[in-house]
């Protein structure tokens, strides 16, 4: 009798298990968002925004949507075949999970063309909105930055204002991605760091009602190269202001150009008449080089800008007119640079004890650091000139 029992209840106890296993496959609902790998059929590779790739097979009958740039609801979802989709689309999947992998029945896609065109229309947002310069203080009581903006007419303090809502970021210590940046918070935003922000802006432009913050700590550097190893992708330069030798490593995404010898001449001109009184160089003499072709000249007191005016040709907010003019100069590459020539360079602070990793190299400027090599760190506010862009899908 109690085998017979135990019998029942073994039978019992697989059907319950089994029963469970079916009620639970439908319920398993996965999804997944990110950007099509490659497509093969009804077999897509899908690259999430972190993690693994993860195999997607589309269902027959699977509802395939296509959500056009700015629009949040799908009743104005486009439907469209599967040969539509390809590598490159970001997508949404939902279905079944099924092992490492998701068996979709409905997805949800934004065309890369239009991933493109959305991020397009956030870069001209962020120039045409967009502030960036030094961190001069943070209150994050407050919820205020004051920022140190510079350009070519001078320096200009400006507060940024944030909310609750506002977005706040920070570059990862060795990625010029902005892609690459992480949450964070006004805590983490030092003296010294840059800063850019985006939102509206007061009229008299002394304040920013940041919709979007983005920031981190980036090197200066400004000297002569020691040496170049193009297949390595690193630039030895010997720092003009620190007198030690800086290794930065360059890669593709590192903007590499040479500096025009006649706008080199006119920025040089302009720093010397805006050079303290004493300041070797001051008042329009121009010193000599040091030996090997290295710039010379000393930093001034403090090594800071002075505030008055730099001549005409350069209309207020002229650093975001340098930035379009730095993205038409002439590109090089390492193979292009020689010891001896001088570069400024703005990099990423590094995970190490090296250099950091390039964000904009600029050759060509010799007249620039005989004139006065630390003010040519007004670089500095440019390395966030080029409008961070791409968010994430919601």
């Amino acid at each position: 009798m109690k085998s017979k029992i135990l019998a029942v209840m073994a039978v019992l106890a697989t059907a319950i298990g089994i029963a469970a296993a079916q009620a639970a496959g439908p319920s398993a609902i996965a999804k997944q968002i990110g950007t099509i790998k490659s497509i093969n059929g009804n077999a897509i590779t899908l690259t999430p925004e972190s993690g693994a790739d993860v195999p997607v097979t589309v269902e027959d009958g699977a509802r395939i949507l296509k959500l056009n740039p700015g629009e949040k609801d799908l009743k104005n979802a486009t439907p469209i075949q599967l040969q539509d989709l390809k590598a490159g689309d970001k997508v949404r999947v939902r279905g079944h999970a099924a092992g490492q992998g998701i068996d979709a029945l409905e997805v949800l896609v934004i065309t890369s063309s239009a991933v493109d065109a959305v991020r397009e229309q956030i870069r001209q947002d962020w120039q045409k909105r967009g502030v960036g310069g030094l961190v001069s203080s943070v209150d994050p009581a407050d919820g205020t930055v004051t920022i140190s903006v510079t350009s070519l007419s001078g320096k200009k303090e400006v507060t940024v204002k944030t909310a609750k809502n506002t977005v706040i970021r920070r570059y990862a210590p060795d990625s010029i991605k902005f892609d690459d940046a992480k949450p964070s918070t006004l805590a983490e935003i030092h003296r010294g760091d840059q800063l850019r922000a985006r939102g509206e802006r007061s009229a008299d432009g002394s304040e920013v009602t940041a919709e979007e913050i983005v920031s981190g700590s980036f090197k200066n550097v400004a000297g002569v190269v020691n040496s170049v190893d193009a297949s390595a992708g690193t630039i030895n330069v010997q720092d003009l202001l620190t007198k030690k030798p800086v290794v930065v490593k360059v890669t593709p995404e590192s903007q590499l150009h040479q500096l025009p010898p006649e706008m080199a001449e006119m920025i040089a001109m302009r720093l010397r008449k805006n050079l303290p009184a004493g300041t070797p160089g001051a008042g329009g003499a121009r010193p000599e080089a040091a030996g090997n072709g290295a710039p010379g000249g000393q930093r001034p007191a403090g090594g800071e800008t002075g505030n008055g005016g730099m001549g005409g040709g350069m209309r207020q907010g002229g650093s975001r007119d340098f930035q379009s003019m730095l993205n038409r100069m002439p590109a090089v590459t390492l193979s292009d640079l020689h010891k001896g020539d001088a570069v400024l360079i703005v990099a990423t602070e590094g995970s190490g004890t090296g250099g950091g990793t390039a964000i904009t190299l600029l050759s060509g400027v010799e007249p620039i650091l005989q004139a006065a090599p630390s003010q040519a760190m007004m670089l500095t506010p440019w390395s966030l000139g080029g409008a961070p862009g791409g968010e994430g899908m919601q």
